[in-house]
């Protein structure tokens, strides 16, 4: 099929490789005129394992090309994805200017009948202003090709994207109508009879609401273990070991259960705030996900009171947090508990050192102040604390020993749990871990 994707950010550029894979014509549109060129040069602007492999293939084979020009990309196309960004407004709700924008150009520039697709998440009933949207501007262009609007939410992991879009464990999507289903029924036909994956057809709404649910569902687990771990460190218990035992019940599963100091990246925060948003404005008060929000944000309050409490102050101390990125397997900073817990730490007066392998340009961007380190072992060196962040191979691999022999201070701060408490403390470390 002959497919467009509009916005080459994380999801639209594996989504748009994805494609180009299961062997249908793919253009890749972005109006950043300098993210295309690096694209075109053969690069990849931000860090994804096997993305830039995957886009090299298909662009050699012919089947994926970019561009910058959306007339170019829009015309003659069977099938578009809307894969713009929808940030946070101050009110928790999201921007959906970019989205708007994609379907005035989609109505103004169609040569052929076409589906929209959403792929970028979206509140519920967004579909039904979108195909309002393109009416008007049909109507103001004397434009008579069909443009049906669907709803196609995606479910990728940054760090494990590209598997997760080759190899769904689900394909969802919401249709207005027959041309919108044979379409998408034709973009997925590959994958599906691939891997036999679950397929939901349903509604444009009740797709769009499957995203937050899911987000904010798995959002709920994380804050429900943090707060477990709060009650375990107050009672003398493990919350690991209690997260063990709830994960054997089939009811309950074992992922999602880990305690630490949040989740962060470009989704969960963003999608708690839309989904409170979008129930506060049907008139429902989602007070579960309020409170998830909150115990998620309390979390690196808990670090710093462990912080305080080892080193009585942070004015001029040095504390190095291991991991900048919000996960292992991204460069991705958006809402990174470690770059919230650099300010906290820095309007205190402390020196902050970070460690990552892949996201120090980030950082540099974002906190020139902190000190960058891209060896773990220099990172630690005469610091007075470290923080563990983020749990790359090179920070749990290292041992009671390392710590030991490296800090000034022998004060580790286990926000991911990684290590084995016991034989930290065995080594003379002042371990803290979170709930243990």
């Amino acid at each position: 099929m002959k497919v467009a994707v509009i916005g080459v950010g994380h999801v639209g550029l594996v989504t748009a490789a994805a494609l180009a894979e299961w062997g249908h014509d793919v253009v890749g549109m972005d109006d950043d005129a300098e993210k295309i060129k690096t694209l075109e040069a053969g690069e990849v602007p931000f860090h994804e394992p096997g993305l830039l492999e995957l886009i090299e293939r298909n662009v050699d084979a012919g089947r994926l090309v970019f561009t910058s020009e959306a007339r170019e990309a829009i015309a003659d196309q069977e099938v578009i994805f809307v894969c713009v960004g929808t940030p946070s407004l101050p009110g928790g709700g999201p921007n959906l200017s970019y989205v708007e924008r994609v379907g005035r150009m989609v109505a103004a520039d169609a040569t052929d009948d076409v589906v929209l697709v959403e792929k970028s998440t979206v509140p519920a009933n967004t579909g039904q202003r979108l195909g309002q949207i393109i009416t008007h501007e049909q109507q103001r262009h004397g434009q008579r090709v069909q443009i049906s609007v669907a709803s196609n939410p995606e479910f990728l992991r940054e760090g494990t994207a590209v598997e997760d879009t080759l190899h769904p464990d689900r394909v969802v999507y919401g249709v207005s109508d027959d041309l919108a289903l044979e379409r998408l029924r034709g973009v997925y036909a590959h994958v599906v009879e691939q891997d036999g994956c679950p397929v939901v057809e349903t509604d444009v709404p009740t797709a769009e609401l499957i995203k937050h649910a899911s987000n904010g569902f798995l959002a709920t687990r994380i804050s429900f273990m943090n707060q477990v771990a709060r009650i375990c460190e107050r009672v003398g218990a493990d919350v690991d070991v209690v997260a063990e035992g709830m994960g054997h019940d089939a009811r309950i599963g074992p992922h999602f259960l880990r305690a630490g100091i949040g989740y962060g990246g470009s989704c969960f925060p963003k999608d708690v705030d839309a989904f409170i948003h979008l129930a506060r404005h049907v008139g429902e008060d989602f007070g579960i996900l309020e409170h998830v929000r909150e115990v998620n944000g309390s979390m690196l309050d808990l670090v710093v009171t462990k912080l305080r409490t080892e080193l009585w102050h942070l004015d001029q101390k040095v504390v190095t947090i291991l991991g900048a990125a919000f996960k292992p397997g991204t460069d991705d900073l958006r809402e990174a508990p470690a770059m919230h817990l650099a300010r906290r730490l820095m309007a205190e007066g402390a020196t902050v050192r970070m460690y990552d392998p892949v996201a120090l340009d980030g950082v540099a961007r974002e906190l020139p102040e902190v000190e960058r380190f891209d060896d773990v072992r220099a990172a630690l060196t005469d610091a007075h604390a470290a923080v563990v962040a983020t749990e790359w191979d090179e920070v749990t691999a290292l041992t009671a020993a390392d710590f030991r022999e490296l800090l000034d201070y022998p004060i580790v701060i286990d926000g991911r749990n990684v290590y084995e408490p016991a034989s930290m403390r065995d080594a003379g470390l002042h371990y803290h871990g979170i709930g243990r």
